[in-house]
């Protein structure tokens, strides 16, 4: 469940801080990757989503009491072809999301070669979290849930199980990542002239939710 923002009266805005940040999903093809963030962004889900070609780009924001967090998000190919351009995306993130498929443990030693990499050439401080998305498909599990759990206790990196079809963990797992970034307003009038090309989606009644919804 998100957290609710402050609540305002009629006639009254409260000051909210906003706080931008560049993040990046990662891991190998067709494990869900921009089914989670099309579920976040939009709170739509497609049977039939496209692979992704380079990297896609969306944004959407997520409400913490007085801040908003705004996430300015690349979600990039897992094609092994495209892997090569990966750290011309994650290069200045702050957070990232390393997504693996639950039914196939290839993804998940893949997902493990993306932590290293991301702990060896991205931001020191960046903030990693691991997602064992199509949760749904429980019943052909064959990564365990405390195997991925242990990994990420001994790695430092937030863990959850998602499900892009369900809309399991996803708000969830986006607001984890929001609580854990630095709070520091970087919405001056500077930076907002620079991004004000960003199309930040409008939250329809699902991802309404994940900005200061319940």
């Amino acid at each position: 469940m998100s957290t609710r923002g402050t609540s305002r009266a009629n006639g009254s805005l409260p000051q909210t801080k906003i706080c931008q940040f560049k993040l990046v999903l990662l891991g190998d093809m067709a494990v869900g990757k921009s089914s989670l963030v099309l579920r976040f962004v939009k709170g739509q889900f497609d049977e039939f989503q496209e692979t992704t070609i380079g990297a896609a780009f969306l944004a959407q924001s997520v409400c913490l009491d007085d801040t908003t967090v705004k996430f300015e998000i690349w979600d990039t190919a897992g094609q092994e072809r495209y892997h090569s351009l990966a750290p011309m995306y994650y290069r200045g993130a702050q957070a990232a999301i390393v997504v693996f498929d639950i039914t196939k443990p290839e993804t998940f030693e893949r997902a493990k070669a993306w932590v290293k990499e991301l702990q060896r050439q991205a931001s020191p401080n960046i903030v990693i979290a691991l997602a064992g998305n199509k949760a749904d498909l429980a019943d052909k599990r064959l990564v365990d849930y405390e195997e991925a759990q242990t990994y990420a206790e001994d790695t430092g990196l937030l863990f959850m199980e998602t499900s892009a079809k369900t809309a399991m963990n996803v708000n969830e797992l986006f607001l984890a990542i929001a609580k854990k970034m630095p709070k520091t307003d970087t919405q001056n009038p500077t930076h907002a002239a620079r991004h004000r090309g960003v199309n930040l989606q409008e939250p329809d009644a699902q991802s309404t939710r994940s900005c200061c919804g319940n």
